[in-house]
Order: C-alpha cells, then structure tokens, then sequence
C-alpha cells in the first residue's frame, strides 16, 4: 500500500513543490536574494574551472539536483503520512 501511494500521489507532489517554488520566488525576498547569490556562487567556481573539470561540475550539480528532488518528495510524502496517521488517531480517539 505504502509504495502505491508513493506512485499515485507523486505527480501531486510535483505540482504542489513547484507552486510552492512559484509563490516563493514571486513573494520572499529573502529565497529570490540567496537564490540568486547562489548562481553567482556557481558562476564563479564554474568560470574558474579548467576545461578538464567543467564536467565534473556538471556532474556535481546534476546529483546534488537529483538529491535535492528526492529529499522535497520524502519530505513531502511524509507529511502526508502523518497526516493521514494524525487523521486516523484522531478518529480513533473520537470513537
């Protein structure tokens, strides 16, 4: 049952983070400014890069993207686990 809600609810857990990375470059100041230094950052490190090494940056980003994807949807995932097992106690403890 638990993989199964995993793989039904993954594609609501997409949309819900990627409106919720919407609202918060359209309304936090402090996300959009660290976002942005966070470019400049990778900028740099990339131009100061040589050639040889250009790739293992792209490699580097690409597994820390992978991560970060796969930490939102268990983060996400979980709470709505608990959720449903908050839910569930509390009809419990009504009956």
């Amino acid at each position: 049952m638990i993989n199964s809600l995993e793989i039904l609810i993954n594609p609501l857990i997409r949309n819900r983070l990627d409106s919720m990375y919407s609202d918060l470059k359209d309304h936090n100041s402090d996300f959009v400014q660290i976002s942005n230094e966070s470019v400049q950052y990778f900028k740099t490190i990339q131009e100061s890069l040589p050639d040889n090494l250009q790739h293992t940056l792209f490699l580097y980003e690409d597994a820390q993207i992978t991560l970060q994807a796969i930490l939102e949807s268990n983060i996400y995932l979980q709470g709505f686990k608990d959720a449903l097992h908050l839910f569930n106690e509390l009809h419990i403890a009504k009956n």
